[in-house]
């Protein structure tokens, strides 16, 4: 098969155009999603109990810092009313996300949203 260089150059025109638009689309709904959370929560609406070795809580804490979502954070290794509290729940795992008084095990910001929207 002989594919000439103009028609490879082309596909690879194509694909870097695809992925370009698909990363650009990615990145707005997540801003979107961002804003839609920041505009939702109150102070004290959202809670993140969190463990030191915890990668997620890292980037839940990241996320909703560059999205400015005002939330309120526990380490369960450093305080014992965290950690009384994450047993009680009889977590998984951390982060546990407490919206509004109501746990969830890990962090989804489309689950954030939904929660603080009551649709959880």
């Amino acid at each position: 098969m002989n594919v000439s260089r103009r028609s490879l150059l082309g596909l690879a025109a194509l694909v870097l155009a695809v992925t370009t638009a698909s990363e650009w689309w990615t990145r707005r709904a997540e801003a979107q999603l961002g804003q839609q959370v920041a505009a939702l929560a109150q102070a004290g609406d959202i809670r993140m109990l969190a463990s030191e070795t915890c990668a997620i809580c890292v980037v839940a804490r990241r996320w909703m810092s560059e999205h400015q979502v005002p939330f309120a954070e526990c380490t369960i290794e450093r305080d014992s009313a965290c950690k009384a509290e994450f047993d009680a729940l009889r977590a998984a795992g951390t982060p546990v996300m407490v919206v509004r008084g109501k746990a969830q095990l890990g962090f989804n910001p489309e689950r954030l949203r939904a929660a603080l929207q009551n649709k959880a």
